[in-house]
């Protein structure tokens, strides 16, 4: 991996943590702060389309059914689309107050695709989908 590719995982993953950190405050604003205002979010079952709409959901839900929640990431995988392009696929899931890990049954796998604009990495789309017992 280049030193540029290097500056670029640290830059990508800062991004990650700043928006774990907000999550945990229950801050809306914080956590789409590094969203573009075209940014998307997929959930089962929704779609969140633009950095207002996301908030908006995001602040419904740390006043109710996310509050005084933290995340679980565990990230798979970090890969280059060209020079200015990234996607992270992760475990995710939610923490609710007293858990200390997420139940196999609140696991997601999640998809961030970042974009580097103006020199600064973003997210422009996040989904993510719940996991699944794979039966052999």
């Amino acid at each position: 991996m280049s030193d540029n590719r290097a500056a670029d995982v640290a830059a990508i993953q800062a991004v990650l943590v700043d928006s774990y950190k907000a999550w945990e405050a229950g801050d809306a604003d914080g956590m789409v702060a590094n969203y573009t205002a075209d940014a998307t979010a997929i959930l089962p079952g929704s779609l969140r389309d633009g950095r207002a709409t996301i908030r908006d959901s995001m602040a419904l839900a740390f006043d109710g059914p996310l509050k005084g929640t933290s995340t679980y990431d565990k990230q798979l995988s970090l890969r280059f689309v060209g020079s200015d392009a990234a996607i992270v696929i992760s475990e995710s899931g939610v923490l609710f107050p007293g858990q200390t890990e997420v139940p196999d049954t609140g696991k997601v796998n999640a998809t961030w695709v970042f974009e580097k604009r103006a020199g600064q990495w973003l997210i422009v789309a996040y989904h993510n989908s719940p996991v699944l017992a794979v039966s052999r």
